[in-house]
C-alpha cells in the first residue's frame, strides 16, 4: 500500500527527475532544483573578510517560486532525499537545500548515483547517508577563493587596463599557459636540416623499396646543409648497396584506458570537433537519461566528472561476456584489464562507461540526437576496446650500406586487429608515414641504387594549444579538476583573453597585457605550481585533513599585500588590433575598438578621421533570395540577425541562423533556430517539399525583424511586410485616438470658458 504522503527526492535537472521518478515509482515524488538555490550575492563580495571569511548566502531571486514549491513539498514529506550530483558541487547544492528549506537532520537523507539505472538508484535509496560536510567545505573554499580574487582583481583591472575586464584564479593560469606557448613560438629560431631518401632495386628478383639516410660509419648523423646532403648523394649515386642487417619482430599495441573527464574532452575535440563545454553538456544529458524506445527514460553512461580509471567488477564481467559473444574468445585477453589511476586522482567514481553494454549505439540511433549518438558511440566503443586483446603487428627493419653511409627501411603490417576492430585512439598530430611492403631479402645481398631525393627542412616551433591539448596540459600540471576543465577553457575565450583560429588557441593583445600585469604583481596567483598546490589543499579539505578557513587565511595574507602594492602600478595600454580593413576615407588600416555595445572598427586617424563601422561576421551558407553570402549583424537593441551581404540590392533578412548544410530536396541553404544548444536545421524555401513554416520552428514567440531594427545597417526587412503594415496601422490608430482626445479636451475647455 502506497504511503499517503510520498517521500521527496530532489535532483538537479528535470530530465534526471523524470528518469529517477520512473525507477522509484509512486511512493516517491521527484522534483528538480535546477542547480543552486542560494549563492553569494552578485552585487557585493558576500564574504566578510574581517570576520574569518564568513560567507553571506542569499536565496536566488529568480528561483523564489521554485523554492516555495520545494518547501511546500518538503513539509508534506516524511523523508527528503537529496540526490544531487556525486561531487563537491552536488554535495554543496544538497547542503544549501537543507539549510534553505530548514530540513531537520532526522528527516534529511543524502544519496548519490554513479550511474542512473534502476538497480543503482533503488540501492542508493536503501543506503542513504548524511551530508558530507568535508565535501561542502572544499566547495566553499573554492567558491570563496574565487570570489575574493574575482571581486578584488577585476576592479583593479578596470583601473589599470580597461573597463569591463574580469579575472579568475584558475582561468588566469590557463591564459598564462597559452601566452607562454605563444612567446615560445615567437622566440623560436628554426634550424635547417636535410633528408635523403633513396630508391633501391633487387638484383636477383623483382622488387623496389625506399630507404632513408641514417648516418655514417655506424653512427647517426643529421645532414645540416645542402652541401652535406649533396656530398652523400654523390657518394651513393648509381652504386651498389649491401644488406647489412634485417630485424623482424612482433609488436603488440595495447588499448587505451577507459575515458576520464579530461581524455573524453580531448578525444571529443579530436574526433567529433566538440568543444569541452559542448562535450560535457551532451555527456550530462546521456548521464541523466534519454528516452529509449520501449524502455522510457534511461541513463546511458556513468558520471562524467571523474579522474579515476577504476571499473566495477560488474562492468568488467559484462564486458567479458559481450566481447566473447560478439567477437569471439580470441578477442578477449583472458582476464580483465585493470588500469591504475594517477596518484592525485580522487577515485570517488568509476571511469566513464556505458551503463548497459547491451544498448549499443546502432540500437539507439533513432532515439538520440546526432551529437548524443556520436558521443555515446565514442564512450561505448572506448570502453569495449579497453577490455579487448592487444593488436598484433609484424615489423621489419632493413639496414643497407653504401661507402660507409647507412640507410634504413621500415615496414609494419597488422597481423591481428584485437581492439582495433572496435576503436582506435585519436592523436593531436594525425600525420603518419605510410610504410610500403619490403621485398624478401637476406643479409649480405646486394641491391642497386635507382634514384635519390634530397629535401630541405626546418625545425618547427611548438604548436599552439588546441582546446584538447590545453585540457591535457592543465591535467598534467594539476591546474583545475575534472569538473572545471570545460568552464576554464570556455571562460578564457568568452573574456576574449584567448581566441580560437583554425582550431588553435592564440592569446589576444588583451590577454597578453593582463597576463603580464598578473606576472608582475601577482606572480604566485598565476604560478602553475601554486595553483596546483591549492588544488591539493582543497583535496585535503575534502579528505577532512585541513580546515577550509585555514586555507583561506593562508591565501589571503599574501594576496592582500600584493593588492596594496598593485594599486601603485601605472595604467597599462592594450595594443590596438590592426585589421586588413582599409578606411575608405583616408586609406589607413582600421583598428578594433571597444564601445558600449562591444567591438567595432574605427580609423586610427581620429580625430582627423572619424570613420567607424561595425565588424562584419561572415556566416556559412548562401542567401536564399539571390545566392550571395550571408552576414551576421546586430540591431539597435543588440539582437543578432542575418542578412544578405549585398544589402539593399537584395534585402533578405532573417532571425534564423544560416548553416553549412543544404536541403537535400531543393539544394538551398538550410537554417536553424537561434539560441543555445544544438538546433535541427530546416528549409525556409516555401516551394520546397521540406519547407518548415515559422510557427513550427520552435520559437515561443517569433520576433519579427522590422525596418527600424535594420535601418541602422542599411537593410530593408523582407518577408515581414505584413508585420510592418500591422505595426504602421496600429501607430495610425493610436495617433487618431490621441488626436480625438485632444479635440474633445479643447471643446470641453472652450465650453467651460463660455459658461
Amino acid at each position: 500500500m502506497a504511503k499517503q504522503s510520498p517521500d521527496l527526492v530532489i535532483v538537479e535537472s528535470p530530465s534526471k527527475a523524470k528518469t529517477i521518478g520512473k525507477y522509484l515509482g509512486p511512493e516517491f515524488q521527484v522534483k528538480a532544483c535546477m542547480g543552486h538555490l542560494r549563492d553569494l550575492p552578485k552585487s557585493t563580495m558576500g564574504v566578510d573578510l574581517e570576520h574569518d571569511f564568513a560567507p553571506e548566502y542569499i536565496p536566488m531571486k529568480e528561483k523564489s517560486e521554485l523554492i516555495r514549491e520545494l518547501k511546500k513539498a518538503a513539509d508534506k514529506a516524511d523523508t527528503v532525499y537529496l540526490a544531487t550530483d556525486p561531487d563537491r558541487e552536488g554535495e554543496a547544492i544538497s547542503w544549501h537545500i537543507k539549510e534553505l528549506l530548514q530540513l531537520p537532520d532526522e528527516k534529511t537523507r543524502r544519496v548519490t548515483f554513479n550511474e542512473i539505472t534502476k538497480g543503482v538508484v533503488t540501492k542508493a535509496i536503501r543506503q542513504p547517508r548524511g551530508i558530507d560536510l568535508d565535501l561542502v567545505d572544499a566547495q566553499q573554499a573554492r567558491r570563496i577563493l574565487d570570489r575574493i580574487v574575482g571581486y578584488q582583481l577585476s576592479p583593479l583591472l578596470w583601473r589599470k587596463v580597461r573597463r569591463g575586464l574580469s579575472a579568475g584564479r584558475v582561468q588566469s593560469v590557463a591564459t598564462r599557459l597559452v601566452v607562454e606557448r605563444e612567446n615560445e613560438i615567437r622566440a623560436f629560431v628554426p634550424e635547417e636540416y636535410w633528408t635523403l631518401d633513396v630508391t633501391l632495386e633487387c638484383l636477383e628478383k623483382p622488387g623496389r623499396f625506399e630507404a632513408h639516410y641514417l648516418g655514417e660509419n655506424g653512427k647517426k648523423r643529421t645532414l645540416g646543409s645542402e652541401a652535406e646532403a649533396t656530398a652523400v648523394r654523390s657518394d651513393v649515386e648509381r652504386q651498389p648497396f649491401t644488406v647489412k642487417e634485417i630485424k623482424k619482430a612482433e609488436k603488440r599495441r595495447a588499448p587505451a584506458p577507459p575515458f576520464i573527464t579530461s581524455t573524453l574532452q580531448q578525444e571529443a575535440s579530436r574526433k567529433l570537433n566538440m568543444t569541452p563545454k559542448r562535450t560535457m553538456a551532451i555527456a550530462q544529458q546521456l548521464y541523466e537519461g534519454v528516452e529509449v524506445t520501449g524502455q522510457g527514460a534511461v541513463g546511458l553512461i556513468t558520471y562524467m566528472r571523474t579522474d579515476s580509471l577504476r571499473l566495477s567488477e560488474e562492468a568488467l564481467a559484462a564486458a567479458r561476456d559481450f566481447i566473447t559473444e560478439r567477437y569471439g574468445s580470441r578477442y578477449y585477453p583472458g582476464s580483465p584489464r585493470r588500469y591504475r589511476s594517477k596518484s592525485a586522482a580522487q577515485d570517488a567514481h568509476e571511469a566513464i562507461r556505458p551503463s548497459d553494454l547491451r544498448l549499443d549505439p546502432d540500437r539507439l540511433a533513432k532515439d538520440l540526437t546526432r551529437d548524443q549518438l556520436r558521443l555515446y558511440r565514442l564512450i561505448w566503443s572506448r570502453f569495449v576496446a579497453c577490455q579487448m586483446e592487444s593488436a598484433v603487428y609484424d615489423t621489419a627493419a632493413i639496414d643497407t650500406e653504401c661507402k660507409g653511409h647507412s640507410f634504413r627501411s621500415n615496414h609494419q603490417s597488422l597481423r591481428f586487429p584485437g581492439f582495433l576492430a572496435v576503436y582506435e585512439e585519436g592523436r593531436d598530430d594525425e600525420s603518419e608515414e605510410k610504410l610500403d611492403a619490403l621485398p624478401e631479402l637476406r643479409e649480405g645481398e646486394t641491391v642497386q641504387h635507382v634514384e635519390s631525393r634530397a629535401a630541405q627542412h626546418f625545425t618547427q616551433p611548438p604548436v599552439r594549444y588546441t582546446e584538447a591539448t590545453l585540457v591535457k596540459a592543465m591535467e598534467e600540471k594539476g591546474v583545475g579538476r575534472p569538473s572545471t576543465y570545460a568552464s576554464i577553457v570556455s571562460t578564457i575565450q568568452d573574456r576574449e583573453y584567448v581566441v580560437k583560429k583554425e582550431k588553435r588557441l592564440e592569446p589576444t593583445p588583451l590577454g597578453e597585457v593582463v597576463t603580464q600585469l598578473m606576472l608582475d604583481r601577482f606572480n604566485d596567483i598565476i604560478d602553475v605550481e601554486f595553483t596546483a598546490g591549492m588544488e591539493d589543499k582543497l583535496d585535503q579539505v575534502e579528505a577532512g585533513k585541513l580546515p577550509y578557513k585555514q586555507v583561506l587565511r593562508d591565501f589571503y595574507e599574501g594576496f592582500h599585500k600584493e593588492m596594496e602594492q598593485a594599486e601603485e602600478a601605472p595604467r597599462v595600454k592594450v595594443p590596438e588590433e590592426v585589421t586588413d580593413e582599409v578606411c575608405e576615407l583616408c586609406g589607413r588600416k582600421m583598428v578594433v575598438k571597444f564601445g558600449r555595445f562591444g567591438k567595432f572598427l574605427a580609423c586610427p586617424g581620429y580625430p582627423d578621421c572619424k570613420n567607424a563601422k561595425p565588424i562584419v561576421e561572415h556566416m556559412p551558407g548562401r542567401c536564399p533570395k539571390c545566392g550571395a553570402g550571408m552576414l551576421k549583424r546586430k540591431s539597435k537593441k543588440g539582437y543578432a540577425y542575418y542578412a544578405c551581404e549585398t544589402g539593399q540590392a537584395c534585402g533578405f533578412i532573417t532571425w534564423d541562423v544560416p548553416t553549412d548544410q543544404d536541403c537535400p530536396a531543393c539544394g538551398q541553404t538550410m537554417f536553424k533556430r537561434s539560441g543555445k544548444g544544438r538546433m535541427k536545421p530546416f528549409c525556409i524555401n516555401e516551394n520546397c517539399e521540406n519547407f518548415l513554416p515559422e510557427d513550427k520552428r520552435g520559437y515561443y514567440k517569433k520576433p519579427q525583424p522590422v525596418e527600424d531594427e535594420a535601418a541602422g545597417n542599411g537593410q530593408q526587412a523582407t518577408g515581414t511586410k505584413k508585420a510592418a503594415e500591422k505595426k504602421t496601422a496600429a501607430k495610425k490608430t493610436a495617433a487618431k485616438k490621441t488626436a480625438a482626445k485632444k479635440t474633445s479636451a479643447k471643446k470641453t475647455s472652450t465650453r467651460k470658458k463660455k459658461e
